[in-house]
């Protein structure tokens, strides 16, 4: 019972450990003359992922490769599916020129990536399937390139950094560091052990757990700042959230991930890289149906209904 309670805590504390890390980092770079460009760029975004690369990082040290996978492969469909989905019922998601025509279908790469470096048992008749480290150090030279890509769009601090940054002192800044970074490390591991413990108990695979409860637990952030963005009509940053939240999951997370150690693959879940990729070609094909670069309350409705049906495959077919 203590494992389920710590589990259900872990998710708390892990998002505002993440939290009090961007706040605190980001008024201490204010503090350097560092601008809101790098500041969004690097503390903001890197803080947002903080809890998929927490749990990731704890998954793999432990050996809990469907975990690890799972959840980033769940992170990304439930941000496509269900966060952008409830984001366009609160409003009309419209979406940048540069979005459609570049990020979407880099995250759509990143998607793809995935499937092939996933399968040597398919591409080269292998007799198991691994995500390398070889394969981790590719997935971050993605990531270098999107950060460089990202830097050179940028017109502007809005762009990249829509949360206020914190006025703190440096003692104040420092505490919120050391409470941001003592957060992430007790609920990753209370969530990677809860996690494992419900697998056990209702004798259903880690991988399910990983692509399920742990998944869009570790994606509330992003279902917060782009229903937020919604409801404000902010519609660039709802979109761009978690667009740029799938590309980060992919090639930064799960390349670390890898880094640290290999992640066996596990072929039952090619599915879900499938659905991965089929949400990736949906949302892109949805900003040319109706209004162009649009994505309507109906079409919100759809992404929904699409995520409830992935989660009745789930239940019935693993």
């Amino acid at each position: 019972m203590l494992t389920y309670i710590l589990f259900v805590v872990g998710f708390f504390i892990l998002i505002k450990g993440a939290d009090l890390l961007v706040d605190g980092s980001s008024s201490i770079a204010r503090k350097l003359n560092i601008s809101n460009i790098v500041i969004g760029l690097t503390i903001v975004a890197f803080g947002t992922s903080a809890p998929e690369f927490i749990v990731n990082i704890f998954a793999s040290i432990n050996g809990n490769t469907e975990i690890a996978i799972g959840n980033v492969l769940g992170s990304n469909i439930a941000n496509i599916l269900l966060i952008l989905g409830i984001a366009a019922i609160i409003y009309p998601i419209s979406a940048k020129k540069n979005t459609v025509l570049k990020e979407i279908p880099f995250s759509l790469l990143a998607a793809l990536i995935v499937a092939v470096t996933a399968n040597d048992i398919i591409i080269d008749g292998n007799s198991s399937s691994v995500i390398t480290r070889i394969d981790g150090l590719v997935f971050l030279g993605f990531f270098l390139i999107f950060l460089y890509y990202t830097l050179s769009i940028t017109k502007s601090d809005d762009d990249i950094n829509e949360k206020p940054i914190k006025d703190l002192s440096f003692m104040r800044a420092g505490l919120y560091i050391l409470i941001g970074l003592t957060g992430l490390v007790f609920g990753g591991k209370w969530i990677v052990e809860g996690a494992v413990t419900i697998a056990e108990s209702f004798n259903i695979s880690q991988s399910i757990v990983g692509l399920t409860v742990v998944a869009v637990g570790t994606s509330l952030p992003e279902l917060a700042t782009s229903a937020v963005a919604a409801y404000k009509k902010q519609s660039d940053i709802a979109i761009g959230n978690v667009v740029g939240s799938n590309i980060f999951n992919v090639f930064w997370i799960l390349g670390a991930s890898s880094i640290i150690k290999p992640l066996p693959f596990n072929t039952d879940s090619n599915a879900d890289i499938l659905v991965n990729i089929l949400a990736s070609v949906i949302l892109f094909f949805a900003m040319y149906v109706g209004k162009k670069h649009v994505l309507e309350r109906w079409q919100g409705v759809l992404l929904v209904l699409l995520y409830l049906g992935y989660l009745a495959f789930l239940i019935t077919n693993r």
